[in-house]
This record gives structure tokens, sequence and C-alpha cells, in this order.
């Protein structure tokens, strides 16, 4: 059992996948966030989607992509457990907001000067590029 349960989603956009760094932070990591108390894994994606991107997804529009475990950057000795949808579809255009400092579109050749979050680097992205859903 992780100490942190996650959601975290998978927007493609000409073959690239965006993410998103935080105000003072280094490392960019997938859009969504931690589920709260009374709320689905879908509900927080979409609650998060809504906060820090300005972008409307439904429920509908979310695909299963996989449940992945690393351990919580920051968070000594703790383990996260993120749901990964890919988003199918959403309405806006997708742009920072909140704590979000930067977004990126990015594809399996992620430049050496970008960091990029765990699960993202190690398990999302590798099977993207073998799924040929990115570059």
């Amino acid at each position: 059992m992780a100490d942190i349960h996650k959601a975290g989603g998978i927007l493609i956009k000409d073959r690239k996948i965006l993410v998103a760094r935080a105000e003072k932070k280094e490392v960019f990591f997938a859009p969504g966030g931690k589920i709260e108390a009374g709320e689905t894994v879908e509900g927080a994606l979409i609650r998060e989607l809504k906060e820090e991107f300005l972008i409307t997804v439904y429920k509908d529009d979310l695909e299963m992509f996989g449940t992945f475990y690393a351990d919580a950057m920051g968070h000594n000795g703790k383990t996260i457990q993120m749901d990964v949808f890919i988003v199918k579809k959403w309405i806006g255009d997708p742009l920072p907001h909140m704590e979000i400092e930067e977004i990126l579109w990015i594809n399996s050749k992620v430049p050496k000067t970008v960091k990029i979050g765990s699960i993202f680097e190690h398990d999302v992205i590798p099977r993207l590029k073998k799924s040929n859903l990115i570059d």
C-alpha cells in the first residue's frame, strides 16, 4: 500500500505529451494530483486539470493507462501510487494556472536540461513510445 495516492493524466498532442513544473520546483511532472477525501481517482484528475490547466475533461474521455509505484520525491521513505489515464479529449488549451509555472509538450527525446518525474520518465514515456503514441 502506497503512502501517497495520485491521479495522473496523459494529454497527447502532435505526438507529444504535456508535463508541468510548479513554482520554485525543478522537476516536470504529470498533470494531475492527490486524491482528496471522498473523491474518485477520475474525479481528482478532472478537478486538477480544471484548476491547474484551465481545461475541461469528462470522465468518458479518460482511458486507464496503468498504475505505477515509485519513491515519493521529497518525502523520505514514502511511496507513491499513481493511477494514470490517457485523456482522449479535452476542452480548451492547457495553460499554466495556480501553482503551475511552466508547461512543456515533450516526446521521448527529453532534453538533458529537463528533469521529469520518475514515474513518467521510467514507466509512462517509454511505454507511450513503445505503443507508438509519441515520437
